[in-house]
């Protein structure tokens, strides 16, 4: 058995300065149960925890680390622009070429504002939807997460998915009562509401591939028929490439599945690992935001210098030829050996894949939205996850969460976690 004896003891310290313990819900281990490890380094695709243990690394920091940690160009570049100073409050040279970047590579972006995180990112596009168009209320997905934004806490994934709470208090029944919901996947849905409320209605949000109530695809046809379902009441479609920017291709799930949006919000990987935002899309709509336009939204860090640097270098990285075949390659190796494991243990599991990220629910029953993703036994979800973590493999804490694989994870290591595995599948069987 590994020792966590110093991880439960900083753990316990910080429970008298944090609530939970910690900085961001899902982090605490509530879906799992347990306490959680207390990390102090990592590597490519290693984390090294503060009792020494070691772990082959599948949350990659919920995504954006698709290098790997501490990769050399990103560390390089850090500390180079963190010599020239960390932070100016006025324009750099980075910034405006990683704006550049994200123009060039991202299908929908002609113009792109720079922020500090993804839930900056979807509450300023949600708030430039409605200058834009005049009207107020929003559409998204049940299941799908776009950051702690008051209004589109109606229904969320992730952390409030895992603890059984689709609503927070702290929001303002007026607010919630500017969204409303369907299920992903459902064109039909979203006809129907638009038939009623089209007119009234300023967006529709939604992530084009699932990753907050675990990793759900998009059905065949189903982007495609939402757009045009925008397209006729003049709604705003706006794609949450937080997670799937740059980490299903270069220009993110809209490129993958050819269905093109009005506006785009990014986060993670445009960061390199640093704290980064952004939001963007059609010139005639971002000509809105001030000081060009009327919408307002302001951020002191905004387009840090040390946040832009890094994901330059991630960026650039990705650009390499063969990058994202080497991804798909080791996305399919990680997915089809956890689904074997599972055959072999006679535990039934679905395995949902894009890409470098996947999910394995389990369930019996294909999970295509949040209803059905919400049917997966998160009893066994933990007994794995903890079988797993003892054989030296972390995994996300949640059931409804999403795994990714990085260019610093190697075929053998993908294989020795089919192996554990193999293993920790039958202790789960064991366990009923």
């Amino acid at each position: 058995m590994r020792s966590h004896d110093r991880s439960k003891e900083l753990f316990a310290e910080a429970l008298e300065v944090m609530p939970g313990g910690v900085n961001s819900p899902v982090r605490a281990f509530g879906g799992v149960g347990g306490d959680p490890i207390v990390m102090r380094k990592a590597k490519g695709a290693v984390l090294a925890d503060v009792d020494g243990n070691e772990y082959v690394d599948f949350v990659s920091s919920w995504g954006p680390l698709i290098l790997g940690h501490a990769p050399e160009t990103v560390v390089k570049a850090v500390c180079e622009a963190a010599a020239r100073g960390t932070s100016f409050g006025a324009p750099t040279e980075a910034e405006t070429t990683l704006a550049r970047k994200i123009c060039e590579h991202v299908p929908s972006i002609e113009r792109v504002r720079l922020v500090s995180s993804g839930t900056e990112a979807t509450m300023s596009a949600i708030r430039l939807a409605r200058g834009y168009t005049g009207r107020d209320l929003v559409i998204k997905c049940e299941g799908c997460y776009h950051g702690h934004v008051d209004g589109l806490l109606v229904q969320a994934g992730s952390g409030l998915t895992t603890f059984g709470a689709p609503n927070s208090p702290g929001i303002p029944a007026a607010q919630a009562e500017q969204t409303l919901l369907v299920p992903f996947n459902d064109a039909d849905a979203l006809k129907t509401v638009c038939e009623e409320r089209g007119e009234d209605v300023a967006c529709f949000i939604l992530e084009p591939v699932a990753g907050n109530m675990g990793v759900i695809p998009p059905a065949e046809g189903y982007l495609q028929a939402i757009r045009e379902i925008t397209q006729r009441y003049g709604i705003v479609l706006i794609f949450d490439e937080v997670i799937t920017g740059f980490r299903v291709g270069l220009g993110g799930a809209q490129s993958r599945y050819g269905v093109t949006p009005d506006l785009t919000t990014l986060g993670k990987i445009i960061g390199g690992g640093l704290p980064v935002g952004a939001y963007g899309g059609r010139a005639d709509i971002m000509a809105e935001l001030s000081p060009e336009g009327p919408v307002y939204q302001a951020g002191t860090l905004s387009g840090n210098p040390l946040a832009t640097v890094a994901g330059l270098a991630a960026v650039e990285a990705l650009e390499q030829p063969g990058v994202y075949d080497k991804l798909e390659a080791l996305g399919a190796q990680l997915a089809q050996g956890l689904a074997q494991a599972a055959k072999d243990a006679g535990v039934p599991v679905r395995s949902n894949r894009v890409g470098s990220m996947m999910t394995i629910f389990f369930t019996e029953e294909p999970v295509t939205d949040y209803a059905t993703a919400k049917r997966s036994n998160a009893d066994r979800y933990a007994a794995y996850f903890h079988a797993m973590l003892e054989r030296g493999f972390y995994f996300a804490p949640s059931q409804f969460e999403a795994a990714f694989v990085s260019l610093a994870h190697t075929p053998e290591q993908i294989e020795a976690c089919a192996n554990a595995a193999s293993e920790s599948m039958k202790k789960v069987a064991n366990a009923g």
